[in-house]
């Protein structure tokens, strides 16, 4: 038989704990925003105990130190694998109080142990120099997203529980953030989500009415379009709401229990093969008060439950004595050393502290490494690349698609690690226009929702994933790489610049992560950019933008990489690098038509290790001037002016440099080791530089200016921003990177080299502006380029 009395006073120790673990970390919030010492409250408060900038977001915290401490019931309650996603960043206090009070912080920062000393560090070092940050950051254990910038915690979330068919993410997300646009395409993942082979995310969307000056959206909809609203998007509501209820802890118990029942519900029917309808997964809806149990006025400002307590609150506190009256006030009314004695907390708030192996902050799943990083298994290159017969001083032998190679060898890369199901393609609705298809041999696209009869390629369980949002696919690979998987970004060049922000504040990210010690090895993040600018000239200006590779170069630091192969054999060693490194950001450029192989297998790879070589068939020794490309369709232009200087101006002697990849740190890879040779010795100590890039000139630039270059010795050639509906070689004409412009260039270099004199290079000068007005001519009423154009090959030297 039951005893009713046994449950109730269960049930009131629940309620108690719950009380007092809120309390606890609540304080510790504050703590941390305002004190220097006196951390205990053991003397009255004094103004040299208050941190002199006070810094840091108060509003957020009550309302994550609730939902974790409600969290970590639910964990030991049903053994719980869960990770926790922290929307709003700025709420990184309520982050380091819960990781301390877990004891998760002292196991990776021995600095920190849980007692008064660990504390009074703790407070101190938040928000100080040399210190802990203000946002959550890769220096806190479980953390995986900073959340400086809002909108990406969901999609991140739906990222880590991809192939982790075991684990939850818990993920918080501000009524602030879920006014982004991220957020909003976010909510559809779920129909991207196979129950049988994926974890699950319990999204919590936290209400607390305000952002930093004023309502949000969200906290002004009532009860009833909330509910039609996450219905449509697939949810089922369960809303706790701290103005209401008569027992706000009753509920959140009572609604997290259900939730977890009806995910792990969800979950079976899918893997035993029951479940035949859409999934409606759950969704908690949280209302708190912004700065909830703070204080409540000053003078004439509301400030609990109002956009004031959204970063610190009595911040005049030094100087103003009722507002220090207010503050000491408030931190004594949480009665912390009723809770704590300078040296462990009360038992009732360690009984909410979840067993080892299953506390948020340690996951596993958060820091890289083994057990959940595993190295893929890759096919060799040589089934891909193309052997055999071409003499490139003869005509070049065929033409082919480096996205076409790419596609196969993915595809067999999947294959390959099947077992392990840790890898995936990302891709904005574009796998079969960018000529990736060949994965389509092996996988298919995730699709849950409704298939018709005529869909083609889709699966509730596929290696890819499209979704016409950028942002979602950012999120989703992000928190697919951090948890140890690997994944390719591929996307037209001209749209991955939506996610351009996301990808720097991953870059920020990434570069402290490195440095921590205990993060392990994560897979790099991939990202493939093609259909790029200068074959876009069909759909036009809008679809031209080369400027991604740009923020990419600015991260400074031995992890970036923006590779630029110039055809599909270089292509392919590109892509097998990027698939073997480890914690860096990879970018390759690269476009899907066919275009010709000049480069063998063995070249392609050691123009891929050291990130530039010279090409000897289209080089002379000593040479008069410097020709040098960086990009498939710049190579062949280059080339093909090469091949116009040798007949008209045979005595002019130049060097041909191909360009594989740049990083921050220059010409050549990310691995802080540059230019295998000197930079002189490739690119001569004086002569004329010509180069001709894929990208903005002024890209280029900045790399050669720390190679002390010139504007006198260098021109740069690239996209201009000048673009339209036109063929495909009037789109280099226009920007000047086709081999008649880059010709004049070398013709202008003979007179300085005595090759030819001034009269000899006007006349060659204007022979090629005809060329020029000739082609415009004809596109004008035909339509398309000229077949001596479109059939160029490479002339051999007679």
């Amino acid at each position: 038989m039951i005893n009713l009395s046994e449950v109730l006073l269960s049930w009131w120790g629940m309620q108690n704990a719950l009380s007092k673990y809120i309390r606890a970390t609540d304080y510790l919030s504050a703590a941390q925003i305002y004190l220097r010492g006196n951390f205990l409250l053991s003397e009255p408060l004094k103004r040299e105990h208050i941190k002199p900038r006070l810094l840091g977001h108060w509003g957020t915290c009550p309302g994550v130190n609730f939902t974790y401490a409600h969290i970590n019931r639910a964990i030991i309650e049903h053994d719980l694998n869960m990770m926790f996603v922290l929307g709003p960043g700025h709420g990184f206090p309520a982050i380091q109080s819960n990781l301390f009070l877990e004891g998760t912080l002292s196991k990776f920062y021995p600095n920190l142990p849980q007692n008064g000393v660990g504390l009074a560090e703790l407070a101190r070092s938040f928000s100080w120099p040399y210190g802990f940050p203000s946002h959550s950051n890769p220096e806190a254990p479980g953390v995986i997203l900073e959340g400086g910038e809002l909108g990406y915690a969901l999609a991140t979330s739906y990222g880590a529980v991809l192939d982790n068919p075991d684990l939850i993410v818990t993920c918080l997300i501000g009524d602030g953030e879920a006014e982004t646009g991220p957020t909003a395409t976010a909510w559809h993942i779920t129909k991207l989500l196979d129950p049988g082979k994926n974890g699950a995310v319990l999204p919590i969307l936290h209400l607390n009415g305000y952002k930093i000056s004023g309502p949000t959206l969200y906290g002004r909809m009532n009860d009833e379009e909330l509910t039609s609203l996450f219905r449509g998007y697939g949810y089922e509501p369960h809303f706790v709401d701290a103005y209401q209820s008569e027992d706000v802890h009753a509920d959140m118990i009572k609604h997290i229990d259900e939730a977890i029942a009806s995910i792990r519900f969800t979950q079976h029917c899918a893997r035993e093969g029951s479940l035949h309808e859409n999934p409606r997964w759950p969704m908690i809806i949280l209302r708190t008060p912004k700065g909830w149990h703070s204080i409540k006025q000053i003078r004439e400002k509301k400030i609990e439950d109002n956009h004031y307590s959204h970063q610190v609150i009595a911040e005049n506190c030094l100087h103003d004595d009722e507002e220090f009256r207010l503050l000491e006030e408030w931190l004594r009314s949480y009665r912390f050393n009723e809770i704590f004695d300078g040296e462990k907390f009360d038992d009732e708030i360690m009984s909410l502290v979840p067993r080892e192996g299953r506390k948020m902050g340690s996951n596993l799943h958060a820091h890289g490494g083994e057990p959940h990083f595993k190295p893929l298994i890759l096919p060799e290159l040589t089934d891909y690349t193309i052997r055999g017969t071409c003499n490139l001083d003869d005509p070049i032998c065929g033409e082919v698609s480096s996205m076409e190679k790419i596609g196969a060898y993915l595809r067999d890369t999947m294959k390959l690690n099947e077992g392990n199901r840790n890898l995936r393609l990302f891709s904005p609705d574009e796998t079969y226009s960018n000529k990736l298809q060949a994965v389509f041999d092996y996988t298919d696209r995730v699709f849950v929702w409704p298939h018709k009869e005529w869909d083609k390629d889709l699966a509730w369980d596929g290696r890819v994933v499209e979704m016409l949002s950028e942002h979602s696919l950012q999120g989703l690979i992000q928190g697919y790489i951090l948890t140890g998987r690997h994944g390719i970004f591929a996307s037209y060049e001209a749209f991955v610049q939506i996610v351009a922000s996301m990808a720097d504040q991953y870059a920020k990210f990434l570069k402290i992560a490195r440095s921590v010690s205990w993060r392990g090895l994560i897979p790099s993040l991939n990202y493939i950019l093609t259909s790029t600018g200068w074959r876009q000239e069909h759909n036009g200006f809008s679809h031209q933008n080369p400027g991604f590779i740009d923020g990419v170069l600015q991260r400074q630091g031995c992890f970036t990489n923006v590779y630029f192969p110039a055809d599909a054999n270089i292509a392919l060693a590109t892509f097998k690098r990027m698939l073997q490194s480890t914690r860096e950001i990879n970018v390759l450029v690269g476009e899907k038509r066919p275009l010709p192989i000049w480069r063998t297998q063995s070249e392609a790879e050691k123009d891929v290790q050291d990130g530039l070589s010279i090409w000897e068939f289209a080089s002379d020794a000593d040479p008069h001037m410097v020709f040098v490309a960086a990009g498939d369709y710049p190579t062949q232009e280059v080339l093909a002016a090469i091949s116009i200087v040798r007949r008209e101006l045979p005595k002019l002697r130049m060097r041909f440099i191909n360009i594989t990849s740049l990083s921050a740190l220059g010409i050549g890879n990310s691995q802080c080791r540059v230019l295998e040779k000197s930079f002189e010795e490739y690119f001569t100590p004086d002569k004329p530089i010509v180069v001709n890039f894929h990208g903005y000139p002024q890209t280029m630039k900045q790399v050669l200016f720390d190679y002390g270059c010139n504007s006198e010795r260098v021109k740069v050639h690239g996209y201009e921003e000048i673009g339209s509906t036109t063929t495909a070689f009037d789109m280099m004409i226009r920007n000047k990177v086709d081999r008649f412009h880059l010709a004049q260039e070398a013709f202008r270099c003979a007179i300085e080299a005595g090759v030819a004199d001034e009269a000899t290079v006007k006349q060659l000068i204007v022979k090629h502006e005809a060329f020029l007005a000739k082609h415009q001519e004809y596109i004008i009423e035909n339509g398309d380029d000229p077949i001596d154009i479109t059939n160029w090959i490479w002339e051999s030297r007679s």
